[in-house]
């Protein structure tokens, strides 16, 4: 486990998944992550790599060849390298191994860097195409916040504000793919109060989603979160069945759809990368 501090928060990080653990907000005295209960989830913030979602059939097809991979892919239970650059910076890096070309036929280095910033918690994911070939790709965040995580406070009382968008149009899942139905939410003022039963039929969906900046905010008191994030085409919000928590999920890729043929070029939202060359995206929360 690698900690990193500062005068305002401590944050920690396991080699496995590269995953944070916790967040904790030296001023308010408050943990702001979900503590991974297996009763509902037992994760924390897996990285989702190199799919998002799941695959028809739990496979895809590149070159003529047939490959299976689990919903979000190996990443999260692989351990990464792991670097401490000071108090307040860490790095993580996995490459290919024997085990992932069995499962996903690309070379590459998927490097987590975690960085305090005063208040804030930056995370810059970064994907190098290592190989001879063109590298197909998707990469998302699953980061899961404890709501509520003050004794005063219900889940009902928190909501959701969002700094653009005034209606959500989200996809429909059906068993892990994306369906061709949509539903609309409403929104109050840009914010969406959280209810458990939001998320009874699995995860919202956002293909079309105009706003990089979400707030985690509650009706009882002043505590809560900033989510800010850029260049990411999807995005999920998801929680377990009545679960205490709420999963912010900025993605570049989705689940592929109920129609999908299964052919790895063809994925909605897949990243191409040519040889030698580099991707990156970042998100960063704000606790308070």
């Amino acid at each position: 486990m690698i900690t990193l501090e500062n005068d305002y928060i401590k944050v920690s990080l396991a080699a496995k998944g590269a995953e944070l653990q916790g967040l904790f907000n030296k001023e308010t005295g408050l943990e702001y992550l979900w503590n991974a209960d297996p009763r509902y989830w037992a994760k924390h913030s897996p990285v989702l790599f190199p799919i998002v979602g799941s695959l028809k059939n739990n496979s895809f097809n590149y070159q003529g060849k047939n490959y299976e991979l689990p919903r979000h892919g190996f990443a999260r239970d692989h351990v990464f390298n792991s670097e401490k650059i000071s108090e307040t910076e860490a790095v993580f890096t996995l490459h290919q191994s024997e085990e992932t070309l069995k499962v996903y036929p690309f070379y590459f280095e998927l490097k987590l860097k975690y960085e305090l910033m005063e208040r804030k918690l930056k995370l810059t994911y970064e994907v190098s195409n290592t190989g001879t070939g063109a590298m197909l790709f998707s990469l998302g965040a699953h980061p899961a916040f404890a709501v509520p995580n003050t004794p005063d406070t219900v889940y009902e009382d928190y909501y959701l504000a969002f700094n653009t968008d005034e209606k959500l149009t989200y996809w429909k899942l059906d068993d892990g793919l994306v369906a061709d139905e949509t539903g609309n939410i409403e929104l109050n003022s840009h914010k969406l109060q959280l209810k458990h039963d939001l998320f009874y039929n699995d995860a919202l969906v956002f293909k079309t989603l105009k706003s990089n900046h979400i707030s985690l905010l509650n009706t009882k008191n002043d505590y809560g979160l900033h989510f800010h994030f850029e260049d990411f085409p999807f995005f999920g919000i998801w929680a377990a069945t009545d679960a205490p928590f709420i999963c912010l999920e900025p993605w570049c890729g989705v689940a592929d759809g109920i129609n999908h043929d299964q052919e790895l070029e063809h994925k909605e939202g897949i990243v191409k990368l040519a040889v030698g060359e580099k991707w990156s995206r970042f998100w960063e929360v704000e606790c308070f």
